[in-house]
């Protein structure tokens, strides 16, 4: 079953099973990256969206990295807010603005693990 998840941009596809798909056509499976987090050894993922090449990306621990691989082209970015605000809307996180990136050590948005 499709359904969709209105935000201010546009439309998230959001599937049966648990699986999304982003503006830019990157399908994954929301288990898969909560299982990437804490693998990760960290309860957060930054957002990290950038417009850049895969190779050129400066946050290689942030979602927009993670969402490439399953992406069309991915040399483009993923991790736009749409997809944030679906993700939220799964219940599994929720966003805040205060983690602490991996890659900079800046604070930046991200999701965090809802437990």
């Amino acid at each position: 079953m499709l359904h969709s998840i209105a935000t201010r941009e546009g439309h998230v596809k959001c599937f049966g099973g648990n699986m999304i798909e982003t503006n830019y056509g990157a399908v994954f499976e929301e288990s898969n990256l909560v299982d990437y987090i804490k693998k990760s050894g960290r309860h957060y993922i930054i957002q990290g969206q950038t417009a850049c090449s895969i190779h050129d990306h400066p946050k290689p621990n942030s979602l927009d990295y993670w969402l490439r691989q399953f992406g069309k082209n991915p040399n483009t970015k993923q991790a736009d807010n749409d997809i944030m605000t679906a993700l939220v809307a799964t219940g599994l996180f929720r966003e805040s603005k205060h983690l602490i990136c991996p890659d900079s050590g800046n604070s930046c948005k991200g999701l965090v693990i809802i437990e």
